[in-house]
């Protein structure tokens, strides 16, 4: 295959491609396109959490809960701030002690969205109940699947995918509904310092005060301590010695 070729084969599906884009922009315009929705009474659920500053590593933060578990947050962004004794603190603010309360609110409404989809042709080729092709309005024909119970106006009148023929003028309404539930969190945290140590009071020392010596005073009676008995016992000793005496000098 030689240059030339190459190259017209290559604008050839560039040509096809750009034609093939037009056909699906225009046969998609063709379909008329409503969505709406409805929402129903929202329920709110808070949770809240407590903890205390364990430390601060640059952008980490741990907490010890409530419970005793100790909780890493990490990276925690410098935009975030905690309200602490009415003053809004930076991650870089908080300090080990501090008692923290984080009061997560969630909101979830149910939502509803319709979608109503109209389609208005001429039936160029029918394959019930699955399939249809319309020939658009202009000029394009579109295929189109056949949701199950799918009704179709033909001259004011309603029929299903059995009762089209070629060369009907139809026209086509589907409506689809999709609940969801759509959930909002709004995230509040704040904090108490932590309590300072008390401030050095003075310590009170009692002083005894001096207890004066007893003094000595003489007993009014002497007390009852001499007996008769040694007495007596030296005057019979000096009589004893006496009557020796008396008779040594007898015998000399």
């Amino acid at each position: 295959m030689n240059r030339n070729t190459r190259t017209t084969n290559l604008w050839l599906a560039i040509a096809v491609a750009l034609i093939s884009m037009g056909f699906a922009a225009s046969a998609g315009a063709q379909v008329q396109t409503e969505t709406s929705s409805s929402t129903g009474q929202p329920t709110k659920t808070v949770q809240v959490e407590r903890g205390e500053v364990v430390s601060v590593a640059g952008n980490d933060l741990f907490v010890k809960m409530e419970n005793g578990d100790i909780r890493h947050f990490p990276n925690v962004p410098e935009s975030a701030r905690v309200t602490v004794d009415g003053q809004q603190l930076g991650i870089h603010d908080l300090k080990p002690g501090m008692k923290l309360q984080r009061t997560i609110t969630t909101t979830s409404t149910p939502q509803t969205v319709t979608t109503v989809e109209t389609v208005t042709g001429t039936v160029f080729w029918v394959s019930p109940p699955s399939a249809v092709s319309l020939r658009l309005e202009d000029g394009t024909v579109q295929q189109f699947k056949i949701p199950k119970g799918q009704k179709f106006t033909i001259d004011g009148k309603e029929t299903d995918a059995f009762g089209l023929r070629k060369g009907m003028k139809v026209s086509a309404t589907r409506i689809t509904e999709s609940p969801e539930v759509v959930v909002s969190q709004q995230r509040k945290v704040t904090g108490t310092a932590p309590t300072p140590p008390p401030a050095d009071v003075p310590i009170l020392v009692a002083k005894a005060q001096p207890v004066p010596a007893p003094t000595e005073t003489a007993p009014e009676k002497l007390p009852k301590t001499g007996s008769m008995i040694p007495l007596l016992g030296l005057l019979g000793l000096l009589s004893l010695g006496m009557s020796l005496g008396l008779r040594i000098l007898r015998k000399s």
